[in-house]
This record gives C-alpha cells, sequence and structure tokens, in this order.
C-alpha cells in the first residue's frame, strides 16, 4: 500500500496544477513544446476488461533521450484512477501483459541490464503495488514473450541478435523454476506465436545459420552488400508436451513471414517472399509475395494468392475459423495505388474461388475486428480530413460508416477481453484513449470513459481555430483539406500563409493535434496554414487519389495552388506574404512549385526529389514510382521521368529555398537534395542545405528535429515576413539549461 499512496499523490498533484495553471493566460505553442509531448501507448486489458495497462513515454529534452513507464487505470472509473506502477528514471519498462488470472502482469526492462544479461528482463509486479520482481537473468536480453491461453506458461525469445531461441517458464513456479530452452534452431527463431488452444507454437527461423555473416562483422569486415543473399526463412511447428520441432514448409521459392493461426487452432496463414534476393525489396515485398494457407492436422499447404504486382496482406479467419480473409486491390491483374477490398472463402474449400467484399464502397475496406457472431467486419477509414469507424455487412456486401465526428479515431477491439478502445484526436486533443461498453453507443461522445491524458498541459496553450474546408480547382473538381487559422484570428484580417503540404502522396491531413509540421506554432506565431490534400491524397476516393498517375505534378500542383487562391478570395490571405513546406512528397511539391511560380517568398523543401531519373536508382523503392510516372521503366523512357522532374526547370527558380535531408535517407537519397542545392547555389537563388545524420527517411533525433523547425519558421519569417534573421543557433541552444545567455552586442 505505500506505493499505491505515493502514487495517487503524485497523480492528484498535477491535476490541480493544471487547474490553477488554466487559470493564467493562455500562451502560444512552440516547437520546444511539441519536443516535450509525452506519448502513451502498449495498451493492455486484463482479461476480465476492469482494468488497462499502459506505458507513458516521457521526453528528457535536456538528456536528448526519452523515457517510459508503465500506469494502470480503472476501466470502470477512467483516467482519475490513473496510478503509474514504475518509477525507472534513466531505464524503461515496456511491453506490459496480463497473466490469464490478472493477479499480475509482466513486463520487459533494462533497469539491471550488466554484462551478458545485457538488454531487457522479464519481470513480474502485482497491480495492488509491491516491488517488481526479476524473473530472467537471460544472456543478450529478452527480445518479446507472451502467456498461453490457458495460463500454464510463459514463453520468451531470448538470447544474441540472429541467434534468439524460445525459453519457457510455468506460471505456477514462476520465480523459482529454471527456464526451459524450447528451441535450438540453426537459424535463432524470428518471429512466433502461440496457437489459441495452447497446445503448440508456431515460429518461423532461416534454415542456416548466418555465422560467416556475423563473424565477418566482427572481424570489421563491414561492408554492406545491396540485397545480400540471405537464407530463407521456414515456418515451424512447436508442440509443447512433449517438447518437438516440426518443420512445416520446406519450398525454397520462398521464404516465410507474417503467420497468423485460426481461433480454433487448426489453421495457419502465412505470407511467402520470393526466395530471390533482387526480388526481397524491403519495402516492396509484397509485390513479390503470396498468401498460403496450412491446415495443421494434415500439413497440406494451399497458395491461395499467385499474383506477380499485388501485393495481399491482412490475412485473417472469421471467429469461428470456418472463413479465410485477405485484402487486396480491386484490380487484382497490376500493380495499382486502387482502393483494396476484402477476399473471403470458406476455409475448407480448398481452391475455391474468393468472394470480393466491399467493391460498392469508394475507399479501403479491411477486417480489423469482426463482431462475436462473424456476420459483420469493421474498418477504420479516411474520410476526407477525418477519419471514421465503418461497418462490413458479409452477406449483404454492403458498407455503412459508424461514426461522423470531426476528428481522427480509432477503434479497435481488444479479443480477450472484448473491451473497445477508441484512440481519438481533434485538433484540440492530443492523442487521447477512450473506450465505450458497445458500438451502439460509439456515437454518443458523453458515454465514452476516458483512459488517458498524458498531456494536460496542452490545455495552457492558446491554439489557433482549425476547421475542414473545399474549394474547386482548375477541372472543376472539388479538392479538400485542413485550415489552421492564427491564434486570435480576426475576420476580415488578411494574415501571412504557409502552405504545408503532406508526404505520401497516398496519405491526408486530418482533423488531428497539430499537424502539418506544427501548424500549431505557426498559427501562434501568425500565420494561417493550409494543409491541402492535393490529387493523389488519400481519403476522397480512388479517382482522387489516382489523379496524378502518368503526369505526377500537374494536377496535383493545381489543386494546390487553387486552394491557396480561394483563401485569398476568401479575404483571409495576404497574397504578398506567402510560403510553402512540405516533407518527402510534399518535398517533392515544394520544389515542382519552385520552378513554376514566384508567387511564394520562401519554401522549404524537406526529402524532396529534383531528379525522377537518377531518384529511381537511387530510392529503395522502383515500383511506385514507375506506377507514377507512367508505368514503364526509365531505361524505356526517359522522358517521361525528365519532364518531370524539377531539376529540367531549374532555371526559372527565384525563390529562396531552405533544404533538409537526411543523410543516409534510403526512400529519397540525399543526393536529390544535393543536386537541388547545387543548382540553386550555381544559379544565385538564396539556399541553404541542412543535412542531418542518420539513415531513415525522417529526421531520427529529438534535437536535429527542432533544428530544422526552428530554422524552417526563422526562414519562413525572414523572407516571408521581412523579420528576424535567416537563422540563428541562439534560438535553439537557448532551450538547453546548460547554455548561458548570449553576450549583449556591443554598438
Amino acid at each position: 500500500m505505500r506505493v499505491c499512496t505515493v502514487v495517487l499523490a503524485a497523480v492528484v498533484a498535477p491535476l490541480f496544477s493544471i487547474s490553477a495553471q488554466t487559470a493564467q493566460p493562455l500562451r502560444p505553442m512552440t516547437f520546444l513544446d511539441m519536443q516535450h509531448l509525452k506519448s502513451a501507448g502498449s495498451f493492455a486489458p486484463s482479461i476480465d476488461g476492469k482494468w488497462l495497462l499502459h506505458t507513458v513515454t516521457t521526453p528528457d529534452w535536456d538528456e536528448a533521450r526519452s523515457q517510459t513507464d508503465i500506469y494502470l487505470v480503472s476501466v470502470g472509473q477512467g483516467v482519475s484512477s490513473s496510478r503509474q506502477m514504475t518509477f525507472s528514471t534513466e531505464k524503461n519498462e515496456t511491453s506490459p501483459a496480463w497473466s490469464r488470472d490478472g493477479s499480475f502482469f509482466a513486463f520487459l526492462s533494462n533497469r539491471d541490464a550488466t554484462g551478458e544479461a545485457a538488454g531487457n528482463q522479464l519481470y513480474a509486479m502485482r497491480p495492488d503495488g509491491g516491488e517488481a520482481r526479476k524473473i530472467t537473468s537471460a544472456t543478450g536480453g529478452v527480445s518479446n514473450f507472451a502467456f498461453s491461453a490457458d495460463g500454464k506458461w510463459l514463453v520468451y525469445r531470448a538470447g544474441r541478435a540472429a541467434m534468439q531461441q524460445l525459453y519457457r517458464l510455468p506460471i505456477a513456479e514462476l520465480h523459482t523454476a529454471e527456464p526451459q530452452k524450447l528451441t535450438t534452431h540453426a537459424g535463432g527463431v524470428e518471429s512466433w506465436q502461440w496457437a489459441p488452444d495452447s497446445k503448440r507454437i508456431f515460429f518461423t527461423g532461416p534454415d542456416q545459420d548466418a555465422a560467416d555473416e556475423r563473424l565477418r562483422r566482427e572481424k570489421k569486415f563491414t561492408v554492406n552488400i545491396q540485397n545480400a543473399e540471405t537464407p530463407i526463412a521456414s515456418l515451424w511447428m512447436l508442440d509443447i508436451d512433449p517438447v518437438r520441432a516440426t518443420r512445416l514448409t520446406r519450398d525454397s521459392s520462398y521464404t516465410v513471414q507474417s503467420v497468423t493461426v485460426s481461433p480454433d487452432s487448426r489453421w495457419v496463414g502465412f505470407t511467402g517472399i520470393s526466395a530471390s534476393r533482387y526480388d526481397r525489396n524491403i519495402t516492396e515485398q509484397n509485390i513479390n509475395g503470396d498468401l498460403y494457407l496450412l491446415d495443421v492436422a494434415s500439413n497440406a499447404i494451399e497458395r491461395l494468392t499467385n499474383n506477380k504486382e499485388v501485393s495481399e496482406g491482412g490475412l485473417g479467419f472469421s471467429p469461428d475459423s470456418r472463413q479465410v480473409v485477405f485484402s487486396a486491390p480491386d484490380d487484382m491483374t497490376r500493380y495499382t495505388m486502387g482502393n483494396r477490398r476484402l477476399y473471403i472463402r470458406d476455409v475448407t474449400a480448398r481452391g475455391g474461388a474468393f468472394r470480393k467484399l466491399g467493391a460498392s464502397f469508394d475507399g479501403n475496406v479491411a477486417a480489423e475486428f469482426w463482431s462475436a457472431d462473424g456476420r459483420t467486419v469493421y474498418f477504420n477509414e479516411g474520410i476526407k480530413a477525418t477519419r471514421q469507424l465503418l461497418a462490413l455487412d458479409v452477406a449483404n456486401n454492403t458498407v455503412r460508416q459508424l461514426t461522423n465526428m470531426p476528428a481522427a479515431l480509432s477503434v479497435s477491439k481488444d479479443e480477450d477481453s472484448g473491451l473497445l478502445l477508441i484512440n481519438y484526436s481533434d485538433p484540440k486533443t492530443p492523442s487521447t484513449l477512450y473506450t465505450v461498453s458497445s458500438l451502439d453507443r460509439l456515437s454518443n461522445r458523453a458515454s465514452w470513459v476516458q483512459l488517458s491524458d498524458v498531456n494536460p498541459n496542452v490545455r495552457t496553450l492558446a491554439l489557433g481555430e482549425e476547421r475542414e474546408i473545399t474549394w474547386t480547382s482548375t477541372d472543376g473538381k472539388q479538392v479538400g483539406g485542413v485550415l489552421n487559422l492564427p491564434v486570435g484570428y480576426r475576420a476580415g484580417d488578411r494574415v501571412p500563409l504557409v502552405v504545408a503540404i503532406h508526404g505520401g502522396p497516398a496519405a491526408a491531413d486530418l482533423l488531428s493535434f497539430n499537424g502539418g509540421y506544427g501548424s500549431q506554432v505557426y498559427a501562434g506565431a501568425g500565420y494561417a496554414v493550409l494543409k491541402p490534400n492535393y490529387r493523389g491524397s488519400t481519403n476522397y476516393g480512388e479517382a482522387h487519389r489516382t489523379g496524378i498517375v502518368g503526369n505526377y505534378f500537374k494536377q496535383g500542383y493545381e489543386d494546390i495552388i487553387s486552394g491557396v487562391d480561394h483563401l485569398i478570395a476568401q479575404g483571409i490571405v495576404d497574397s504578398t506574404r506567402m510560403g510553402m513546406l512540405g516533407w518527402s512528397a510534399g518535398g517533392h511539391w515544394s520544389n515542382w512549385t519552385l520552378v513554376n511560380t514566384d508567387r511564394f517568398k520562401a519554401i522549404s523543401s524537406g526529402a524532396g526529389t529534383s531528379n525522377w531519373v537518377s531518384m529511381y536508382a537511387q530510392s529503395d523503392v522502383q515500383r511506385n514510382r514507375q506506377f507514377y510516372l507512367g508505368d514503364d521503366l526509365p531505361y524505356n523512357n526517359f522522358d517521361a521521368y525528365w519532364d518531370q522532374s524539377p531539376i529540367k526547370y531549374i532555371t526559372k527558380a527565384k525563390t529562396p529555398t531552405m533544404i533538409h535531408v537526411v543523410e543516409g535517407d534510403p526512400r529519397v537519397p540525399s543526393p536529390q537534395s544535393v543536386e537541388l542545392h547545387m543548382a540553386l547555389k550555381k544559379l544565385g537563388v538564396p539556399t541553404e542545405l541542412f543535412m542531418y545524420p542518420g539513415n531513415s527517411h525522417g529526421i531520427p533525433d529529438p534535437r536535429n528535429r527542432l533544428v530544422k523547425s526552428v530554422s524552417e519558421l526563422a526562414w519562413m519569417d525572414y523572407y516571408v515576413r521581412g523579420k528576424g534573421k535567416q537563422f540563428d543557433w541562439r534560438d535553439v541552444l537557448s532551450t538547453l539549461k546548460d547554455v548561458k545567455p548570449a553576450a549583449p552586442t556591443v554598438p
């Protein structure tokens, strides 16, 4: 009880302090506020649905790191009952999971990581408090774990990278028994999962031990070989009593991934990716993969799909295990960004045809969870500038929308407890978790119970009004997006504008919290922010999403510019003070705007393409580029790629342009930004290139994300509004406690 008393005091105190803060004048949001936002995750309901565990990750700005702890909340009482369960200020507790009887929960932590036991280890803790007890000291650490459904076993995967094996502990002797090693797989265990009947585990693992690969890296031969040859992985079945491993796949033409087990444990679905090393592209691998179905009793394997350029996914089963289902494009004959449908069939109808569901709905359909009777499939999908829950009637093949809120929400169901969880965000609300007793009450917000509130400080910030808007583009079609008005905006005022272009392009800006690369910070600085869902975006139907195919930039650009003109005509925007920014596809369109108009006073291009010809080979995706740029290889038609490349028209560029990119970006490689920067530099256009360390498509570390944001706003202020400097490092350094104030300038 000592722990509970202290925790409750810690939880109640901030509620009073926030109440006092809200009496104070609200202040504009800053980019540093964004870096301080906490995040909740790893939501784990107890089996009886009465309690919820979750993690809270808290950024530590001064140390440039984050730290994660575990919290417990009563589902019936809601967020007011929230209790912090772990307090490792410099370590992390993650992946909480309940025992089947609810008497304790297990989690991973690196709190005692030393020597060979470095990394995460397993701990157990009672929900009524007390100290956590360490239950493993595994060499190389524990990567993941799961309880058996019958409550008898806790199985975990542990070991050094590429050598991990499965181990088990009996729940009845959890703190006293020695772990039993279940596998001795030569290539280590990769993915694994319990069968619902608790009689066996299914796992995948390479057929050979990559010992030479490990050894050569240990000996400092660290060259990275493009599309290196690696052993294929097979599917295995591990019986629990007696312990026995059986290999289930022996086809050398594919490697096994994405395994799922039917609720009755009789069927296993999996994805087989091509064994060819040049077909196993990291991001486009499903193009060269197909779906398979295994009958556990007979070990007979049926190939469900055989489509060279179609990516299938979401393989699953109905609640009664009688039907198998997957998602795939409406057109199953070619690579496309068209709407995805559900394909369903009797699981025993070997070789039988699949029935296509959801074709009348102009959006994507998926099987995210089912009704208990198997008659309805539920899925979340974007509807213009929102995200809603929809239902598909399996028998009648009809789709209906269940929610209609000016927000971005995602509903899920915990299969063990049946608890419905709602992840909700709107322009005033950061991502927040709720629950509701039934889907029938989902449309009634008053019936929701709030389960998280990790960023109450947001209520002390002055936020600009945000609304969904529509306008007519140059071809007469309706286009939509989101407008964030400046804080305190008064009707009739003409204000500076920043156009924030989302990436993708198959994505959309939503009525969620602080989208558009920090639009509320710009709103606090006096800008209106337009977030256009231009042609190529999702949520507005297939024709809208594919309307840029074959002529990537033209119509999307017209959509963006017509949106700007709409705001000018509405008397909101000052046409002489406008800037633009974007990342990835947003960077592509920023670069295209640069060479097509000088209406904007400043541009910031993040990870944008300049030359599609060179980009095709540099990027880690090719089929996607090919689809958008004319559906032919560049080597057969260079003009199609060159004519759509901003660099071809670079002599038209006049707008001061800041460029941001991660040095090792695999998606839009940094040479694209270097080409653009060099051209602008040689042509005398004001430009800066910020090259961030890392090997990801986004900036990986928070300090550099702040640099990008602060320098970008300074660039806009300087060129759009004629104020401040292009960029001053003091603006970033002043966020650190150990930096002394700058010395006064001598007149």
